[in-house]
């Protein structure tokens, strides 16, 4: 185990360094920057001393080196005008855009990015899991029917459609400020538990819109891998030998039809935070997926090289999350490959 996590380790490492190369280069590609764009316009409205300051940030970060030296003082292996000081030493850069650190422009939205993501999962988790087993073991059944039709509406619905429906509805029936995760008035407040009530009652329409894809499809392949495995020897036998049929049910199919999904947890996560910016737009939820789309469009390049790194590393550790668990859930999976 130790030396397959090591192993695990030194892999995440060099893939989330290719990935950042990847991501910094992809970002510098267009022409021009966020600084050069606002310098030409300061100077055709002549203002000097905001030419000076934005001159004066190119310099600090390096942005007039070559594009593989900005890349290597960004990464923080290669030392800028102020020593060492990159992503390695916890510098995440400045937000040209916002004009202060990237840390103070994500601080709250990578916590609450987090937050309805972990809220998604466990909501489709808790709703697709009990629908599919019942609708696998009734097959043909007027259950199984409707949960097949819920499905397909759950996947032929827009979301932005839905979340404005959930919106208005929230509204009109308890009273639920719309968009955002709280309510106005606890905007740049301390936690208090009022404030964490207002969050917990906002983060139901989010959690419902995004996660009602997932579930709708999860749903569906659950039905199919439980069906497959339901007509194999091994449960056959299970039961003809005494067991009982939920403990039968439960102990080997359902097992071995969680897999597929286990293995997507890794593709779940940053799915949960790429495909959601509509929804977080139409909602105005202070999630890191309308930042990003904002850096990109200015090219705030330190802001959105960091918020796509941040999504790497969601998708690294997934993985690994994925592969213990699939060791842990499945015994036919050895960590070893050849052993």
């Amino acid at each position: 185990m130790i030396r397959f996590l090591l192993r695990r380790i030194v892999t995440m490492a060099v893939t989330l360094l290719i990935i950042s190369a990847l991501v910094f280069f992809i970002i510098k590609l267009p022409p021009g920057d966020f600084l050069t764009n606002q310098i030409a316009e300061l100077r055709a409205q002549g203002e000097s001393a905001s030419v000076a300051k934005a001159e004066f940030l190119i310099k600090q970060y390096g942005l007039d080196r070559p594009v593989w030296q900005q890349y290597l003082v960004w990464l923080g292996v290669m030392p800028g005008p102020n020593g060492f000081s990159g992503l390695l030493q916890g510098d995440w850069g400045w937000s040209f855009e916002y004009d202060k650190p990237v840390v103070e422009v994500v601080g709250d939205a990578l916590w609450l990015t987090l937050l309805v993501n972990f809220a998604v999962v466990i909501f489709i988790h808790l709703i697709a899991i009990p629908i599919a087993i019942y609708s696998a073991t009734r097959q043909y059944s007027i259950g199984d029917y409707f949960a097949t039709f819920i499905g397909y509406i759950g996947l032929a619905t827009p979301s932005f459609l839905l979340a404005l429906i959930l919106l208005y509805y929230m509204n009109r029936w308890f009273g639920i400020s719309i968009g955002g995760l709280y309510d106005a008035q606890y905007a740049g407040e301390p936690w208090t538990w009022p404030k964490i009530q207002s969050l917990l009652s906002h983060l139901v329409v989010p959690t419902v819109v995004i996660g009602l894809g997932g579930t709708a499809a999860m749903i569906r392949r659950m039905r199919a891998n439980l069906l497959d495995e339901l007509g194999k020897q091994y449960y056959v036998t299970a039961k003809a030998k005494g067991l009982g049929p939920t403990k039968a049910l439960l102990k080997y199919p359902f097992r071995m039809s969680l897999n597929p999904f286990i293995a997507d947890i890794g593709n779940l996560l940053p799915h949960l935070v790429s495909g959601s910016v509509l929804v977080s737009l139409v909602l105005s939820l202070p999630t890191v997926g309308p930042i990003l789309l904002n850096a990109l469009k200015s090219q705030d390049q330190f802001l959105a090289g960091f918020i796509l790194m941040f999504v790497a590393v969601l998708t690294v550790v997934g993985m690994l999350i994925s592969d213990l668990l699939l060791a842990w859930l499945d015994p036919r999976i050895r960590m070893g490959g050849g052993r």
